[in-house]
């Protein structure tokens, strides 16, 4: 197989960063997240996972959409902010790439296209390492994903100990191999194998959610709920977002920014109407989303087994045990049936 160095690691990204913006797991203050090669912070590549995912790289937190100026109510100058420059995600994990292919799906596919996003994921590169541990809150496995690599990565690296072993699964990524001659070299080797702990029974979850949309399991998961949003803003998959513009004189500029389907004020309509007016239903349709809505409409979850909101939850709202708590009513409901 094909490997590299750990040592001459650095060297590769160098060679990579002279011709794009490389992000790389970084501890910034505190904070672990993907942060551009070369800044301040500290490498934290042997981290299971980063806390915060690598999504604002395609879907930043804020984003200006167009600017514009106006004289005598009559538009005299538009500008439209979509270009991108090309991006390198390097040492992404798997469950993180799988988030990308859940947002691919939701802004690239189904007769519609976001152009901020597409034209951002047509530059991208990801080289994702498999992960040789796992966290007590990791369960991709369980969702469907692995941890040993993804096959949407362009490039995928397994740590084989003091080397990574390289396989290119795309022209992109192929390419990438390219450049790295006098790095790369040939050796036997095997990737280790490794499991998640935390396990869950996801088969034929999507089915039986949709027969407890007034269930009271509602009541019960909802209890302790804070609707504080952080579950959503450290999601890789959580996409919502808000529109507003910023007017100053005769010129301005609009922009999107996350948004929480679990804040209290999300879903409410003009006139007041709000169609969740409560955590119950607010957590219900989080839950449905990730579990049931989107497994009906792409063929997968929406949730992908990171375990960060499971983590970082300040009232420990664990969205395993809720899984847990839909077979045990399953298997209940069956046998009084």
């Amino acid at each position: 197989m094909k490997t590299i160095t750990k040592a001459n690691m650095m060297d590769a990204i160098a060679i990579l960063a002279q011709d794009a913006q490389v992000l790389v797991p970084m501890t910034v203050d505190g904070i672990s997240k993907f942060s551009l090669w070369g800044s301040e912070g500290t490498l934290a590549f042997s981290a299971v996972n980063t806390l915060l995912p690598p999504k604002d790289s395609l879907f930043p937190q804020t984003e200006k959409m167009y600017s514009y100026q106006v004289e005598n109510q009559t538009i005299t100058s538009l500008d439209i902010h979509n270009e991108a420059k090309q991006q390198i995600i390097f040492g992404i994990r798997p469950c993180d790439m799988q988030s990308i292919q859940c947002m691919d799906d939701v802004f690239l596919t189904k007769t519609f296209v976001d152009d901020f996003y597409r034209v951002k994921r047509e530059k991208l590169i990801t080289v994702c390492i498999g992960c040789n541990k796992t966290a007590p809150t990791c369960f991709c496995e369980s969702m469907g994903g692995s941890p040993a690599g993804h096959g949407a990565a362009d490039i995928q690296l397994c740590d084989l100990g003091n080397s990574y072993s390289i396989v290119a699964q795309t022209a992109a990524g192929q390419a990438v191999v390219e450049k790295w001659q006098g790095l790369v070299r040939d050796e036997e080797g095997s990737v280790p194998e490794v499991s998640c702990t935390l396990k869950v029974d996801a088969q034929g979850l999507p089915a039986q959610l949709s027969k407890m949309f007034n269930h009271p399991i509602w009541q019960e998961v909802s209890r302790k709920c804070i609707g504080c949003g952080t579950c959503t803003y450290l999601c890789p998959t959580c996409y919502c977002f808000d529109i507003d513009v910023q007017n100053n004189g005769n010129e301005g500029y609009r922009f999107r920014c996350w948004d929480s389907c679990m804040f209290s004020d999300y879903a409410r309509m003009a006139g007041g109407h709000d169609p969740r007016p409560s955590k119950n239903e607010r957590i219900r349709n989080r839950f449905l989303h990730k579990l049931e809505y989107f497994n009906e409409r792409y063929g997968k979850n929406l949730c992908v087994g990171c375990g960060r909101c499971l983590t970082k939850c300040p009232v420990h709202v664990d969205i395993t045990l809720f899984i847990d708590k839909v077979k045990e009513v399953s298997s209940i409901e069956s046998v009084q049936l």
